[in-house]
């Protein structure tokens, strides 16, 4: 099968088409024959290479799957041939006490596709039964390749990390990456008030046609003065943070008595300091997210289902052009998702 593969760690110059073998099928897998698959900066975290991680070459990348069902395993009974799917991108053994209850993303053997296993680069992939979804009838497949990683991954930072209140105030750094617009309409979802960063005002524009309330370009003012400014010097109840060291210190000053810190993320940087006498004294609570469950994304389906939610996707680029578009990522000159299109 047609693939784009990293040969090795590096810059976009390891990022090449290559012919692989098609994923085996076994008794509990479905083989996907992938339409859509869509960037997300892990993509580019792998391919530089990240610590105590070691991968195997050549390596296909690619964690948001939208495609057709192409063949079941033996032992499958839920899913058919053709119907058409998206992929829950957390892989996890099933069986065990975190598994059982419903906490997939704390198994001990929690995986991610692209990550851990070939991903979606690919004309195939073959993923267990479970993380099997419904395409949403209304969407193409590049929007609904859009949806999973960003939006699972921001419902578990603002519902179940975070347990946003209806009504409440909430600080949305990086209004135009994937996560940053799937978090905006989570919290408009709980009629949030939305504060939302960015350093570039066309993608502002964007952040506020989501729904975000106040806008505040992160190159022109200070984000904890114009917070300050914005709430009466009260602060936000929520601030949603995957940038890191950078924003580490404004996102904790940020916070109202009693606020809430989640954070899914360190782009910036990973070592950041903090003051704890601040966090007890304002009895503030710090949260970390990791990926998110297979129910948190079908939460955020339903919503899709409904029209209350929405992929963004910037653009879309020929699987080939996977090294482009990964360029395009790096620069930040998109708002949303960048997506690539697999010929059927």
């Amino acid at each position: 099968m047609k693939a784009v593969v990293y040969t090795r760690h590096g810059g976009p110059e390891v990022v090449r088409p290559e012919e692989m073998p098609v994923p085996e099928v076994r008794p509990t897998d479905v083989l996907v024959r992938v339409r859509a698959v869509a960037l997300n900066h892990l993509d580019l975290w792998i391919r530089r290479g990240l610590p105590r991680f070691t991968l195997s070459f050549p390596h296909i990348p690619g964690a948001d799957v939208a495609g057709v069902v192409e063949q079941v395993g033996s032992a499958v009974t839920t899913v058919r041939e053709r119907e058409e799917v998206v992929i829950s991108p957390g892989l996890s053994c099933g069986v065990c006490a975190a598994c059982t209850a419903g906490d997939d993303n704390l198994c001990a053997r929690y995986a991610i596709l692209g990550e851990h296993r070939h991903g979606g680069y690919a004309e195939y992939v073959a993923v267990p039964e479970a993380n099997i979804l419904p395409k949403p009838a209304n969407l193409s497949f590049e929007e609904a390749a859009s949806i999973p990683l960003v939006f699972l991954t921001a419902w578990n930072m603002l519902v179940d990390q975070a347990r946003l209140r209806f009504g409440e105030t909430v600080l949305v750094w990086g209004a135009g990456s994937g996560v940053g617009s799937a978090g905006i309409q989570i919290a408009k979802v709980f009629s949030a008030r939305v504060i939302a960063t960015s350093g570039a005002s066309w993608k502002l524009d964007r952040a506020k046609a989501l729904g975000a309330d106040e806008v505040v370009n992160y190159r022109e003012q200070d984000v904890g003065d114009a917070v300050r400014h914005l709430t009466d010097r009260r602060g936000v109840d929520v601030v949603f943070d995957h940038v890191g060291a950078a924003t580490w210190q404004t996102s904790i000053r940020a916070l109202a008595r009693g606020g809430r810190l989640v954070t899914c993320g360190a782009t910036s940087g990973a070592e950041a300091t903090t003051d704890i006498w601040y966090i007890y004294g304002r009895r503030l609570s710090i949260h970390g997210s990791w990926m998110g469950t297979k129910a948190n994304l079908r939460a955020a389906l339903r919503l899709v289902d409904r029209g209350r939610l929405m992929p963004v996707v910037h653009e879309v680029f020929p699987l080939e052009e996977a090294a482009r578009a990964q360029e395009t990522m790096e620069r930040s000159e998109h708002f949303g998702k960048l997506v690539l299109h697999v010929p059927a």
